[in-house]
Order: C-alpha cells, then structure tokens, then sequence
C-alpha cells in the first residue's frame, strides 16, 4: 500500500543493531522527538519476554524513552511520500540515555575534537544473499557466474543491486560502489567518506534501504557475519583519518603510505587498538556466528597485528597516502551496530594517543602462518565478553552503561544460541541481521 501524503519515518539503530522506529506525520518534520519504550534494549531478536537489563528499568513500570531529532537531518527515504531521519535518545529525565549507539559516537568524537581533531570515517559493509525455496527453506541466492569483482546479471540475476544503486542515487544516499565479493553469492557495498556521525547515520539508513529493497526483489539480504559454513565472512571495515584545525590530514606524514614511516599520532591510534584488541572484539564481534568467521589465516581481523597494504593484518595502513591516507580497521562485523564499532574504534585509538602505549612490529610475514604469533580474539562470543569485562578502561570509555547492558543482554544470547547449529543458528538471526 502506497502512503499518499507525507510522512516521516523516524529510527533508532538499538544494542541488537536492529532499527526501530515509527512513521509519523508531516507535522513531525522540524525539531521534535517521539517517544518509546524504554525496555526496548531488554528485548532480544526471538522476541522474549523483557529481559531484566541494565539501565533498561524494565521492572520499574516500563518507563518511556524520547528519540529526539533535528530538522536538519531529516533527509528523502526511499519509500513514496515519506522522509528519514535518526536521532539521539534521552531518558525520562531529560539526560542522554547510556545505553544509546549513537550517543557513544557522539562522545568518542568529542573526545577528539577536544583534543583539535575530527575523525573521518568510510566503512565497507559486506553481506550475503538468500532466497526462499519452493519448500520454503532459506538457501544461498544462485548466481551460477558469479565472481570475485563481478557485476551485471551473472552476479546479479534479479538484478536486486541496481534497483539499490538506483535508489541511492535517487535519494542522495552517497554510494561508492557494488560489487560482488570472492564468495557468492557476497556483495560489498561502499560509502563515501564522511564525517563519523553524519557517516554511520548514512550507513544504518542505507543498510535499512539495501534489506528493504532486496525484499522486494524476493531477496534475503545479511549482514550476518559467517552465514554459509566454508564460505567467507562478512566484515565491516572501519576507514579511519582526521582533520586538524587547517582541514589538513592529520595522520600525513612524508607524500606516501609507508608504515615505516607513521605519523606519531598514526602510530598511536594502532597502538590503542593492538592494546585493546580483546576487548574491543566483545564490542564488534558481537554475534554467536562472529567467531566462525575470527579465525586465523582468514583475512578477518583475528590477529592482534597490523601492517602496510595487507589483507591479513587486522590493522592496514593505506598505501595510497597524502591527502587520501588512512587507517583500515578489519575486525568489525557487518553484524555489529555500527555506530558502537566506530565509537570502539575512536575510543580504543584515542587511549592508544593519550597513554603513549608502545607499539608492537608490524607484521612482515604473509599473515597466514606465524611462528612467534601475536596473540588472537577469543574462540567464543562467551570468552570475547570476559575479555570486553576485563578491560575497564575501553568500557569506560565506550560508555559503562552502554557496556553493561551489552554483557547482560550477549550474555543471554550465548545461552539463547547455545543448542542451535547450522542452518537453525543462521535463521534465529537472519530477518534482523
């Protein structure tokens, strides 16, 4: 059914990434905000009864919560007649809600600009595409010439990604690229490099988009981290620089990308994230499929290393260098929320800067075998969150209460998945995911 009169669609992306939201009327398309309840971070993706969550109040009347926008961010949807926008949230009180994704980027970013830095980020979403048989079974989308770097109707069928390209044209939503990845049937989908929040506002509207309109072709599109065994996984990468005060590359140092020749703040923002590895994976690797796709030798951010124009160390320096240099961070999920994994990532690098940690060698091997091996994440989601528990200083800095309720409500979820395998673990996420 088409919507004849405007509207706006109002969203959060929640502790599960999942987007909640509501569609309003027209008269909502100024400064405003909509409110929900608070206990929607109690809830999990089997639809239990509300869990008992930190900061979640879900005993203590099921209180509401305010998602608060500005007219400014109101931007064109991709349904008819109806307008988009996310927004922060803010208890009863007023004060900012700790368990909010978007509030945490809010404040690593501030965190940086404290110090005469704005951090600009690009993220790689990856995500794989399924359809329903004639059983109804879920299985892999068949593209039978499917390749890596492919594009047209051999890695596209039904031709699902040009009707997102063509929308995100049509909408404004800046898209780098499409193209299918090494496995199919894998897409990789590319946003333009942005400031952080404006970016991960742009990345969680248009993964909502990229679902939506591959529903409509009959397509089940994931962003689940390893949802077809023996295949690869689905990353999110996290393209990091900065600007100074003069608009200028802060991490520039000498005209090319040599990792042998860093800036001093290149070579602590990779010495944070070598130092809180373990940690940060609990934060970015947040699925029960996630350490399915950690595993060593598997280009996926396992190790604890990083390198110049390697694909198998968790942290590449960009070889291009000068106004275009950038650090890659290759651990997070293209399951994870991403404004939690970006404000991670800031934070994790802003303590590698301020508490001069010294930074390991880089990796000068092939990354597939190692005989003095730098240490790896956990084996589990179970081991990932003791790991994410044990390092109070990147907790505190993401933000303690977005934290706690993370553990409590993984946590749950390692116990909810624990009896499922297979196939039957894929589907308890695969609509949400």
């Amino acid at each position: 059914m088409t919507s004849q009169s405007p509207r706006l669609r109002a969203m959060f992306c929640d502790h599960l990434s999942i987007m909640r939201g509501k569609y309003l009327p027209a008269s909502k398309m100024k400064d405003d905000e909509s409110r929900f309840a608070r206990p929607t971070f109690s809830v999990h993706y089997d639809k239990d009864l509300l869990i008992e969550a930190p900061g979640t109040m879900c005993l203590e009347g099921i209180p509401d919560m305010a998602l608060r926008w500005r007219a400014d961010e109101i931007r064109a949807g991709w349904e008819p007649n109806t307008k988009v926008v996310t927004g922060d949230l803010y208890g009863g009180d007023g004060t900012p809600l700790p368990m909010c994704p978007r509030g945490a980027l809010k404040r690593a970013v501030s965190a940086w600009e404290a110090i005469g830095l704005t951090p600009k980020v690009g993220i790689e979403l990856e995500a794989y595409a399924f359809v329903r048989n004639d059983d109804g079974q879920i299985v892999p989308y068949d593209t039978p010439g499917g390749v890596v770097y492919g594009t047209g109707n051999f890695t596209d069928p039904r031709r699902f990604t040009d009707a997102i390209w063509n929308k995100s044209q049509e909408i404004g939503l800046p898209l780098d690229l499409i193209t299918a990845e090494y496995d199919t049937p894998q897409y990789e989908f590319t946003l333009t490099f942005d400031s952080a929040v404006q970016h991960v506002d742009t990345v969680v509207l248009f993964r909502q988009m990229a679902r939506e309109i591959a529903l409509d072709h009959g397509i089940i599109l994931t962003f689940l981290p390893k949802p077809i065994a023996g295949k690869g996984g689905s990353g999110l990468h996290v393209n990091l620089s900065f600007t100074d005060h003069n608009g200028a590359n802060a991490l520039v140092k000498g005209d090319v990308g040599d990792p042998n020749n860093l800036s001093d703040l290149a070579r602590g923002c990779i010495a944070g994230w070598m130092h809180h590895h373990k940690g940060m994976a609990g934060l970015m690797a947040p699925n029960a499929l996630s350490y399915a796709r950690l595993q060593p030798a598997s280009l996926s951010g396992f190790w604890c290393n990083w390198g110049g124009d390697n694909r198998n160390v968790t942290v590449r320096v960009s070889a291009e260098g000068g106004k275009k240099a950038r650090l890659e961070h290759r651990m997070a999920d293209a399951a994870a929320n991403p404004y939690t994994t970006v404000a991670t990532v800031l934070q994790a690098a802003l303590l590698g800067v301020q508490n001069q940690y010294p930074l390991q060698p880089l990796e000068t091997g092939d990354g597939f075998t190692h005989n003095d091996a730098p240490h790896g994440v956990a084996a589990s989601l179970s081991e990932a969150l003791d790991d994410l528990q044990a390092d109070t200083a990147l907790s505190n800095a993401v933000g303690a209460g977005l934290v706690e309720n993370h553990l409590y409500m993984k946590r749950a979820e390692v116990d909810k998945t624990a009896a499922l395998k297979g196939d039957a673990l894929r589907d308890w996420y695969i609509w949400y995911v």
